[in-house]
């Protein structure tokens, strides 16, 4: 009998290896819109960050969710993507 394979990602926040189902998914749409996928299957490329407003606050001083996205990120799009993010905290 086969284990299976559980999904590893890497958060771009805190750098720590979780299970996919575990971590938030921002994508960056093909329209170049940058939101949070809460599905997981949503089409575009996507980073994965740990659900909490703390990783976001790394990830936005190292540039993490730029680099990851390939993509520049207006000042507006992160204070709405945390706005989210402590919404889905609560």
């Amino acid at each position: 009998m086969s284990v299976k394979k559980i999904p590893q990602r890497q958060c771009i926040g805190c750098g720590e290896m979780k299970n996919k189902k575990e971590l938030l998914r921002i994508i960056k749409t093909p329209e170049e819109e940058i939101v949070i996928d809460t599905t997981g299957k949503k089409n575009g490329r996507g980073a994965y960050i740990c659900k909490s407003a703390e990783c976001l606050r790394k990830a936005i001083k190292s540039r993490g969710l730029e680099r990851s996205l390939k993509v520049s990120i207006p000042h507006e799009v992160y204070e709405e993507l945390e706005k989210e993010l402590i919404g889905l905290e609560l």
